[in-house]
């Protein structure tokens, strides 16, 4: 029987720290798994202790290239999506590689941005990012703009019954 805290580990293509923080398990279903947290929750960020100021939803799906991270106001962004590798799972932990490129909806405009395409060219090279990752992580990134931006789920309406578990 899963625990009902799961531990968030994303670290970036070298090994190197990114974001790491505890969430409660909400649910599981087609889309993946739901995990909430709390403003004032611990979390470490690039390597470096903080807290959440604001809580979020972030669904960790089955078998993609991202994760999606549903805001309430004030945050800017009322969807952020990581461009990851898919989710490994031991145990209570999900890890994940950021791989930099991030795909956002705009609350106020409902503007959809791709954002950080000259990190994730950096890094590319930095790190050397396979070919068959370059292309994975890319499709990603352009399946999310349209995505986030038709109505398609769950960046529509579906993940709006978790995040008011946490808000």
């Amino acid at each position: 029987m899963p625990s009902d805290v799961v531990r968030v580990v994303y670290r970036k293509y070298d090994g190197s720290a990114h974001r790491d923080y505890p969430a409660r398990r909400l649910a599981e279903d087609d889309m993946g798994t739901w995990l909430g947290v709390t403003a004032g929750t611990p979390s470490v960020y690039h390597g470096r202790p903080s807290v959440e100021q604001i809580p979020f939803v972030l669904l960790v799906p089955h078998a993609a290239w991202w994760t999606g991270m549903f805001n309430p106001e004030p945050r800017t962004s009322e969807v952020y999506c990581d461009i990851a590798t898919p989710a490994r799972w031991e145990g209570d932990t999900v890890h994940l590689i950021d791989l930099d490129l991030d795909v956002v909806r705009r609350r106020a405009t409902g503007v959809v941005e791709l954002r950080d395409e000259d990190e994730f060219a950096d890094h590319g090279a930095r790190f050397g990012y396979p070919e068959d990752l370059i292309t994975e992580a890319r499709a990603a990134a352009a399946w999310l703009f349209l995505a986030l931006g038709d109505g398609t789920e769950p960046f529509a309406t579906a993940y709006r019954k978790w995040l008011a578990l946490v808000v």
